[in-house]
């Protein structure tokens, strides 16, 4: 199965087509799509709007998904802005340094954060075809540590019962392990399982 990705993150995209492989899901990338402007409340409205405008501009089902970083000390930021916390056209290091300097000025220490991925694939009529989302639990912890991942991976930190304390940050994760506990890692496999019943990696 060829899947349409709605995509110009060259980062996500790596890491999807790896994430769905498994399943026998081949990843494309079209060369250009139209714009679109991301100013939906939520990850679903986005992953809706990306997904459902790639589909109508290529007549095929088109898969996207949006996702970010929520600081519940934060009111929840950068949530859905997390790609353009920093101002439009931010760097990953620019947005990562806003978010530690907030978190710095309100004082907090390891704040719990939350990775979300909402994922969806969208019929060029706009009807939705299967959808999932997921998130994983963890702080903020500063400064950037791991060469890794994109995004704010160097500063959202983990401990759980497969990486105990001190734990680990997500850029400190070969991608495979990443994958395998990852926000979208979960939202893509629990897509893949509805694209193709009965199909296990």
């Amino acid at each position: 199965m060829r899947l349409l990705l709605a995509t110009t993150n060259r980062h996500k995209a790596r890491e999807i087509a790896a994430i769905l492989a498994p399943y026998g899901i081949e990843v494309e990338v079209p060369p250009s799509l139209p714009p679109v402007v991301e100013d939906g409340d939520t990850f679903e409205a986005n992953a809706y709007k990306k997904a459902v405008s790639a589909a109508r501009a290529t007549g095929r089902p088109a898969a996207a998904d949006d996702s970010g970083l929520a600081v519940a000390a934060l009111g929840g930021a950068p949530g859905v802005h997390s790609a353009r916390y920093a101002g439009d056209g931010a760097t990953d290091e620019a947005n990562t340094a806003k978010l530690l300097a907030e978190v710095a000025r309100r004082g907090l220490v390891d704040p719990a954060a939350a990775f979300v991925c909402h994922a969806v694939v969208v019929a060029p009529d706009g009807g939705v075809v299967a959808r999932a989302e997921a998130r994983v639990e963890g702080v903020v912890r500063g400064p950037p540590r791991g060469g890794n991942g994109f995004g704010y991976d160097p500063v959202f930190h983990l401990v759980s019962a497969r990486y105990p304390a001190p734990g680990v940050r997500f850029a400190e994760l070969p991608p495979e392990e990443k994958d395998a506990i990852s926000h979208r890692g979960q939202a893509f496999r629990a897509l893949a399982a509805a694209l193709v019943p009965g199909r296990r990696p």
